[in-house]
């Protein structure tokens, strides 16, 4: 992926974190002079995963702040350096170094997160060579929308097999998890904390719910051949666009927020009545009636452009979850498309 972020879905820490980033380490050094140790360390951990900052990132977040920002090139960011200057000068040394070590202990953490920042079609190049179980291995620990990716790229006769061994996927030890981060990250150029993460069905269905309908299918195919059980269980846990239709209008409206009017009139092409609805019924009379004016007008359309639509807005919906903004309910009905 070229950039680690998308403009129209940025966490509202992330957003902060950007927009102190991007005004300079004097600006955010008397921001931080304002906040408590714990908003520090917050700020400063959000900090740490942004490498660059591209105009059209920067332009979202800072509309939010001032009238307009314009620029042409990407800003380049030395984030230890930045971080670790700001937050020196805010606190006094005890403190700083107390902040700083738990960063660094909280990236650990996380192994793979430079992904975020590779191409994928690169990554996909490296990956591809090795053996399914130690691709198994990487895409269960790396960011799920990266591993979504990464699972299109992979050829069609190993997508199954690979699903396979993530749900199967027992505890991988700290070393083995250590060795393949860093031997993959110096590879391109581009650390978990005590034992690393285990796979299961919620991390495939996590990187089921990134890919696109071919790959769900050849992987739902494989897996249903060689234990329908476990695809059954899988369907089950899988959350599609359909299922948006059971959380709450107030979630519902929040969703709505982050999505752009072209991506919700192709959403709706193939959408349920009861689907419509649940749209309808939470947008203003005003954008309900553009909305309807649009799909009227909407000729024939790919159904992959369909399918990518409705999965960006249950993206946007699981990132939203994931803020703590809303709560998605789990499992699924059948659903018509």
């Amino acid at each position: 992926m070229a950039d680690v972020l998308d403009p129209s879905n940025i966490p509202g820490p992330k957003k902060a974190a950007i927009f102190l980033m991007s005004m300079g380490e004097a600006y955010t050094t008397k921001a931080f002079e304002k906040m408590n140790e714990k908003e520090i360390s917050d700020l400063a951990y959000e900090m740490s995963s942004i490498d660059h900052i591209t105009p059209e990132i920067m332009k979202a977040v800072s509309l939010e702040f001032v009238e307009k920002f314009e620029g042409e090139s990407k800003m380049i960011i030395e984030n230890e350096s930045f971080i670790r200057n700001v937050v020196k000068n805010t606190l006094k040394d005890k403190q700083a170094n107390a902040i700083l070590q738990d960063l660094e202990k909280k990236k650990q953490d996380k192994p793979f997160i430079w992904s975020r920042n590779v191409n994928v079609g690169t990554l996909a190049g490296y990956v591809v060579g090795e053996h399914p179980q130690t691709i198994a291995m990487i895409l269960a620990h790396m960011p799920a929308e990266i591993s979504s990716e990464l699972l299109i790229a992979m050829p069609t006769e190993l997508k199954g097999d690979i699903a396979m061994r993530i749900a199967k996927l027992g505890q991988i030890s700290e070393d083995v998890v250590r060795d393949v981060d860093k031997a993959l990250k110096l590879e391109l150029s581009g650390a978990v904390g005590p034992g690393g993460k285990a796979g299961g069905l919620q991390v495939l269905v996590d990187i089921i719910n990134g890919v696109d309908k071919a790959t769900e299918d050849a992987v739902m195919a494989h897996v249903e051949e060689d234990n329908p059980e476990m695809a059954n269980d899988i369907r089950n846990l899988m959350f599609v666009f359909e299922d948006l239709t059971g959380i709450d209008d107030t979630a519902m409206r929040e969703v709505l927020k982050k999505v752009e009017g072209q991506q919700l009139t192709y959403a709706l092409k193939t959408a349920t009545d009861e689907m419509k609805d649940k749209i309808f019924s939470n947008l203003s009379q005003r954008a309900g009636e553009m909305l309807k004016d649009d799909l009227d007008a909407l000729g024939p359309v790919r159904l992959t452009e369909v399918e990518e639509a409705q999965q960006a807005i249950v993206r946007a919906a699981k990132e939203l979850e994931a803020d703590g903004t809303i709560t998605l309910g789990k499992g699924k009905d059948d659903v018509l498309v």
